[in-house]
């Protein structure tokens, strides 16, 4: 067995060594515990093991299998970005490709006006959210109180 290394990296971001290996690639933005999860049982690595405690090889796979899930039987419900507009293929992002590609679509849904787009450029909420209360900027606007006097 190796010597556990503190800090790990991989896909430009440092993990930490302690953390088992799901918990771990939840550092990498695109990847949360259920693909970690997959993740490692399909490069056949135990998952409960520590990810400072793998080797190079074995983080070479998972680096692998991370930018190509698809060639590793991960399901493509568990992509996030399915039938994609450009390719029409299910891709999985992770990292700064994931946050170029979120601010692209945001620039399309402005550019080609709908709703969510005028939602986006004014600053409020696209989601349907209320917005009487809630998601205000600036000061904030409510009922004062009289001043008690005895």
């Amino acid at each position: 067995m190796e010597k556990l290394r503190q800090i790990v990296r991989l896909m430009g971001t440092d993990l930490d060594g302690f953390k088992k290996i799901p918990y771990a690639l939840m550092r990498i933005k695109g990847v949360g515990v259920n693909l970690g999860l997959a993740i490692a049982r399909s490069v056949g690595v135990d998952p409960n093991r520590r990810i400072g405690e793998l080797s190079d090889e074995e983080l070479k796979r998972i680096e692998i299998a991370l930018k190509e899930p698809s060639k590793f039987n991960i399901p493509s419900w568990m992509f996030n970005r399915r039938k994609d507009l450009e390719t029409g293929r299910d891709l999985h992002l992770i990292g700064p490709d994931l946050e170029l590609r979120v601010k692209q679509d945001i620039d399309f849904m402005k550019s080609i006006r709908s709703w969510k787009g005028w939602r986006h450029s004014l600053g409020l909420k696209v989601r349907g959210q209320k917005t009487r209360t809630t998601g205000r900027t600036g000061r904030t606007v409510g009922v004062q109180r009289k001043k008690v006097t005895k």
